[in-house]
């Protein structure tokens, strides 16, 4: 197999992606490359993606390699920190088996990933989940002594354009199968009207279903510019040190945001915001619902999110668990509204229709016959 094309490489997947085209050759560092990377990768079109670090380690079961590979991608594993060196943004390769040539000169090599390769690491993985899950334990804690104050205490919260005192909040995360889960709640959002929350490329998807985020928050870097000039309020999540790289977007697109610096995910944020500022309920949309999808988060998001859910436990719950237990129900005064539009049409079509008229008329006549009167 031969493949040329035009190499896009970026260190952060998720930046890659924006700017992957169908032909293009996709060189990445991601190490365990999780569902929702794979989904963004496959939404691109490419066909071939070049992985400095290895698709999948071994450390727990994930499932981006397979997914890849059944949509019938060329990941080549393993191909080492050469490659970022010797490549830069749109450079021609070629691609030959396992190696990679630039300018006929062979530059690279890896490991051709096959579906039977990557099913006996994942079974292998299964077997080391257990040790993942004392590892969790252990950060947890060491998270807990260190940031603390970041679940246990109010932060210093931004006040906001509206009041979500007993509202409903609905948080979009840009995660595990959240386009579908929107879509899927568009009749609870409907007629409980919450407060929209996008975090990052959260909002997106919201401005997708032709809705508008209330609030977007996060450090802005996944984010549209349509989507932020569509917020009704932005915040830009700063990290502990103060930094907020993302203020710097939002004044080139001379919009205005509040900063919050917080310990945890934008994710986190998100809720801990909700929560405080008096949200009735929680509904999340996107996150992170099993060990697997907590894994693929990183040990630290993990720590931060497993606490942060513990702590908005009582008011939150799961995408999925809403579109299952809401039921849109048709209300009385609408189906007497339908009736009443339906009676409307079809009187209207009897009096400006004289061949109806008389239709009508001959079949009255003929039950008037047939009844004797």
């Amino acid at each position: 197999m031969l493949i040329d094309g035009r190499a896009k490489l970026d260190r952060r997947t998720k930046n890659l992606v924006k700017r992957l085209r169908q032909d293009d050759i996709a060189i990445i560092d991601h190490e365990d490359v999780d569902r929702v990377t794979a989904e963004a990768l496959l939404a691109t079109g490419v066909k071939v993606v070049l992985n400095k670090a290895r698709f999948s380690s071994g450390r727990y079961p994930n499932t981006g390699p397979l997914l890849l590979i059944k949509a019938g991608l060329l990941l080549i594993d393993d191909i080492g920190p050469k490659i970022f060196n010797s490549v830069s943004e749109g450079d021609r390769l070629m691609v030959k088996e396992d190696a990679v040539f630039k300018d006929g000169e062979k530059i690279a090599n890896g490991d051709i990933l096959s579906q039977k390769k990557v099913e006996s690491i994942l079974a292998e993985a299964k077997n080391n989940v257990s040790k993942e899950i004392d590892k969790f334990a252990v950060n947890t804690l060491s998270y807990v002594q260190k940031e603390k104050g970041f679940v246990t205490s109010v932060q210093n919260l931004p006040d906001l354009d509206f009041d979500l005192t007993d509202r409903h909040c609905l948080i979009v995360v840009r995660g595990y199968d959240y386009k579908d889960d929107l879509k899927m709640l568009r009749p609870y959002i409907r007629d409980v009207r919450p407060i929209l929350i996008g975090v990052d490329g959260g909002a997106d998807a919201i401005l997708a279903e032709g809705l508008k985020p209330d609030i977007i928050i996060g450090d802005m870097d996944s984010a549209s510019d349509k989507a932020l000039r569509a917020g009704r309020q932005l915040i830009v999540h700063a990290y502990k040190n103060g930094q907020a790289p993302g203020i710097e977007r939002i004044k080139k697109l001379d919009l205005n945001a509040d900063v919050l610096k917080a310990a945890g995910t934008s994710e986190d944020i998100a809720m801990l915001l909700a929560y405080e500022k008096g949200a009735e309920l929680l509904v999340l949309v996107g996150s992170h619902a099993n060990l697997v999808e907590f894994l693929d988060k990183g040990r630290e998001g993990m720590a931060s999110t497993f606490l942060m859910r513990l702590k908005v436990g009582d008011r939150l719950v799961d995408a999925k668990g809403v579109s299952k237990l809401y039921q849109a129900k048709a209300k009385f005064s609408y189906l007497i509204i339908l009736l009443a539009a339906a009676m409307v049409a079809v009187l209207a079509i009897i009096f400006t229709s004289p061949n109806v008229r008389n239709i009508l008329n001959l079949i009255f006549s003929r039950i008037q016959l047939t009844l004797g009167f």
